[in-house]
């Protein structure tokens, strides 16, 4: 009967010894921790000289040396194919081997000077040959039957702490994706700043990788160059590097294609632009992810290694939740941006609104004395021989009467054209539009902003850029009246005369009798203790040409009741 068939029961000492040894092994979850148990047990209970612990990779076909004891530096970087060596026949065959005189055997690969026996058991992960435990010793013939039986029964037990510790590490992922998530919807919820934002994601995204660097890479607004706009862990020639053409770099490749990129070794890899600055900064192996929004890529999220790694697809699929969640927080970043913008262009526009109410309202006081002086100068029928000096001054006074007059009907006929330009508009939609601009000044201010539109609201027939103004000075003018802040409540709704009315509630100081007398009246007749009474004139007079009413409710210390009323459509 030959040894291979030979079958023996484990003693009682040996089953005793495999106990212990499986306590032991069993006693971390670490995984690279666990595998150094695994081997240094498996040398101690063969009485080996040495040992290692294969794993074989499954993007390169590798088998690498995880683990390792009594081996040299140089020994545990020896990488071997599948079928190349003892350990690699074992690893192909899913069979242990027991040699008894390597120098016998052609398969063998020297990895120690004075070994001259090895023995070599598969270790199956879920029913897959995923590496193999190699012990070796010093003695010919050192290995028994029973050795080897021992092994492959601590072979099983390694295989299930790897499995477990391969299940924790996958739940640490998780849990460190989870953490990182919440952290980056904290920042998302606390800063409307892009650039940080960014950086933010990047940290995020090499502390949740573990990684030596991660960068952050956006497509311009012409799509056809990639710009980097945040990194983490980067050196002063990565973040000085060119930016990347879209249509020939190999992070342009998962923008256009919205999938993931895993690259061995960047150093090696012909695709990868920056050979030399990848060897320099020291990044070796490469998981870029799409950055996608809306269905759109927008860039792309990037992680480096220090050394030679495969991502598993958890990794990805982490960095890839990741890489969703940035997306949401780059465009959010980018509509405030936007947002601010139109804030912005808005107050410009009540500017020059208001400045041309101002001017009108002047242009109408100068007109009625300009009208009387123009009058009582052709009464006085101011007639002098043309050799008198008087008949020049004269002639030079009804010159510019008239000129004041040309220039008054010019500033009348500029403030004539904001008539407003009539169309359907669902009040509704523009309360939830100009809230959406104001809701960042509301909470700087402290002031809760509460909605009751009703639906089904008809429509009116308004200019809606006017309205939106209109609307925008009323919110901007109570949110000045609560400096402590408040509560402000926009409500919509249907009179009983069939008219739309939207009302504005403050929580601020009140008005006085006076002061809603005059309100809407002449800017020139403002009772406001600061600022210049404009924006409420302005309100009065886009309500005005559209129909309108206004009504004010208010009590001095109480708050303040804006409504404002439009015919429907």
């Amino acid at each position: 009967m030959s040894e291979e068939s030979h079958k023996p029961k484990l003693t009682p000492e040996r089953l005793s010894l495999l106990y212990q040894v499986s306590n032991v092994i069993h006693s971390t979850l670490d995984s690279q921790e666990a595998l150094h148990l695994i081997v240094s047990e498996a040398v101690r209970v063969m009485r080996a000289s040495s040992g290692s612990l294969v794993l074989i990779n499954p993007t390169t076909s590798f088998m690498e040396i995880h683990a390792a004891h009594n081996l040299s530096s140089a020994a545990r970087k020896l990488k071997l194919r599948v079928g190349e060596g003892i350990t690699g026949w074992v690893a192909r065959h899913g069979k242990p081997a027991r040699v008894g005189d390597v120098t016998q055997d052609h398969r063998y690969v020297s990895v120690r000077r004075d070994v001259r026996s090895e023995l070599a058991v598969p270790l199956e992960v879920q029913g897959e040959v995923r590496g193999v435990i190699n012990v070796d010793s010093d003695r010919v013939n050192a290995f028994s039957v029973d050795d080897q039986e021992l092994l492959q029964e601590l072979s099983i037990q390694a295989s299930k702490v790897i499995h477990n510790t391969w299940l924790y590490e996958q739940l640490r992922l998780k849990v460190l994706l989870f953490e990182s998530l919440s952290s980056v919807s904290q920042t998302i919820n606390s800063t409307l700043n892009l650039d940080e934002a960014l950086r933010v994601i990047t940290y995020e995204g090499c502390k949740l990788m573990r990684a030596r660097m991660c960068s952050l890479m956006l497509l311009d607004e012409s799509r056809q160059w990639l710009d980097l706009r945040a990194s983490y862990g980067a050196g002063e020639a990565y973040v000085n590097k060119p930016r990347l053409g879209a249509e020939e770099s190999l992070l342009g490749v998962v923008v256009r294609r919205k999938k993931s990129v895993q690259v061995p070794n960047v150093q090696a890899d012909t695709r990868y632009q920056n050979v030399e600055l990848a060897r320099r900064e020291g990044l070796v192996s490469l998981l870029s992810v799409p950055l996608i929004f809306a269905g759109h890529s927008i860039g792309a999220l990037n992680v480096y290694t220090a050394r030679p790694y495969n991502f598993s697809n958890e990794e990805i699929r982490i960095l890839g939740a990741l890489a969703e969640l940035s997306a949401i927080a780059i465009e959010k970043a980018r509509l405030y941006e936007r947002i601010v913008d139109v804030e912005e262009q808005l107050r410009q526009n009540e500017k020059l609104s208001a400045l041309g109410l101002l001017a009108a309202e002047v242009a109408h006081e100068i007109r009625n004395p300009l009208t009387v002086m123009k009058l009582l100068y052709h009464s006085l029928n101011l007639k002098f021989e043309d050799k008198d000096p008087r008949n020049k001054d004269a002639q030079i006074i009804e010159s510019k009467i008239e000129h004041l007059n040309k220039i008054v009907e010019q500033i009348l006929d500029f403030a004539r054209t904001t008539e407003p330009k009539f169309a359907p508009v669902n009040m509704n939609d523009l309360v939830d539009e100009l809230s959406l601009l104001v809701r960042h000044k509301l909470a700087n201010q402290g002031v809760k902003l509460v909605h009751d539109l009703p639906k089904d609201l008809p429509l009116v027939m308004a200019d809606a850029p006017q309205l939106e103004q209109a609307f925008l000075n009323l919110i901007l003018n109570a949110v000045e009246v609560m400096a402590e802040g408040g509560t402000l409540t926009i409500k919509t709704a249907v009179l009983k005369t069939g008219r739309v009315a939207v009302s504005f509630k403050d929580t601020g100081i009140g008005m006085t009798k006076e002061q809603q007398d005059r309100a809407f009246k002449s800017v020139l007749a403002t009772t406001k203790a600061k600022g210049n009474g404009l924006g409420l004139a302005i309100v009065g007079r886009i309500i005005e040409t559209h129909h309108g009413q206004i009504q004010i409710f208010s009590r001095a210390g109480h708050g303040t009741t804006i409504r404002i009323s439009l015919p429907a459509k």
